[in-house]
């Protein structure tokens, strides 16, 4: 692939920008790329592109400088650093003190929830509310608080009358 620019020289750095819904791509020569102002492309990791200025960093500052490893993969901060990825389910526990704050950044919080069907999403959250209020109502049984006991009850049946109530399934 030749340089965007001079359409000489083969390109090594390849830019890519996204404007809107449109991808616009830029392959340069290292002549051209310095010309350009991007100067020593090795320099930055992938994880620091993706996560932001400083990411392989921040993970090492909350290892207190000690270079931490995997024990179920291997996998280093240094592996993190240059690919930008964890080596396993286990990484993400060895890096969690650095992991959380690159995440809380990137994110709306720590935890997946991933993606699904806003009705199974509902139904989900209704479930673990229902689990709450059960566990407090127990609570509140053995503890003898039975006024909290009888709100609780009510926000259960309340709760429950809604997740059954039938629906209109006009469209």
């Amino acid at each position: 692939m030749l340089c965007s620019i001079c359409k000489e020289k083969p390109a090594t750095v390849h830019l890519a920008q996204i404007v809107g819904e449109k991808m616009q791509k830029l392959d340069l020569c290292d002549d051209c790329a310095k010309a350009k102002g991007v100067n020593d492309t090795a320099g930055f990791s992938l994880a620091d592109l993706m996560l932001g200025l400083g990411a392989a960093q921040e993970i090492e500052q909350a290892a207190g400088g000690v270079e931490l490893k995997c024990s179920r993969c291997g996998f280093t901060q240094a592996d993190f650093k240059k690919s930008g990825r964890l080596g396993c389910p286990e990484c993400y526990k060895t890096f969690s003190e650095g992991l959380s704050s690159l995440l809380k950044t990137m994110h709306k919080g720590t935890r997946h929830v991933g993606k699904g069907p806003e009705k199974l999403r509902a139904a989900t959250q209704n479930a673990d509310r229902m689990r709450v209020l059960q566990k407090k109502l127990e609570k509140a049984i053995e503890s003898e608080n039975f006024e909290e006991a009888a709100h609780l009850r009510d926000e259960i049946r309340q709760l429950t009358e809604r997740t059954t109530a039938p629906r209109n399934l006009t469209r």
